[in-house]
């Protein structure tokens, strides 16, 4: 029945794309490797645009790279290191995958919906993961660390599957991610303001 309903299809790709573009706001690699693998099995259709995607020398390279980017983020200053390019390389992946979904809009709309929302999701999920993991070193001396890797590989994962099983949820999930990250942040910064007006010499 909402086969027939208007543009629904897009609205439907639009929910997947912000659901993955989120899933790589925890971790850059993992979402396209669960990509390409459901897209290798046939479990999910792919557009002819990416189809190097679904092809197996894309299932083993993102493979690879999943397993290093996520160990990588148990290693002190490692981890660091990585927050340095993890905006950025999200912002791309996020935009890939997003634009993946909207191919048959043509080339500049389909990578101007990409980075914007796309793009635009990864990267403030991952700036905020960046903020928090700062923190953590801050307070922790990156005991807690590993704690925060862990909840982003989950949360990378879950929210890729949920993109592919359940487009809706996924897309709400994103969107309160996006909220609270732009709510703490401008908690944060206006504290940081605060202490950084006090310290002033008057």
């Amino acid at each position: 029945m909402l086969d027939h309903v208007p543009y629904f299809s897009y609205v439907l790709s639009a929910f997947i794309g912000i659901g993955l573009a989120a899933a790589t706001g925890f971790r850059v690699f993992l979402p396209m490797f669960a990509v390409s693998l459901a897209s290798y099995f046939h479990w999910i259709p792919m557009n002819e645009s990416f189809e190097w995607l679904a092809g197996l020398p894309a299932l083993i390279t993102t493979g690879i790279a999943t397993i290093v980017e996520i160990l990588a983020y148990y290693i002190p200053f490692v981890d660091h290191l990585l927050d340095t390019v993890s905006v950025p390389m999200a912002t791309v992946a996020g935009s890939v995958l997003f634009a993946s979904q909207f191919a048959e809009l043509g080339t500049f709309p389909q990578w101007a919906l990409g980075l914007i929302a796309g793009g635009g999701t990864a990267a403030t999920i991952s700036s905020g993961f960046a903020g928090l993991r700062a923190a953590s070193t801050a307070t922790t001396g990156g005991l807690g660390n590993s704690v925060v890797g862990t909840t982003e590989t989950a949360g990378a994962g879950i929210m890729a599957f949920l993109a592919m099983a359940a487009p809706v949820i996924a897309a709400a999930c994103a969107i309160l991610l996006i909220i609270g990250v732009v709510f703490f942040g401008r908690k944060l910064w206006r504290k940081f303001r605060k202490k950084k007006a006090m310290a002033r010499p008057t």
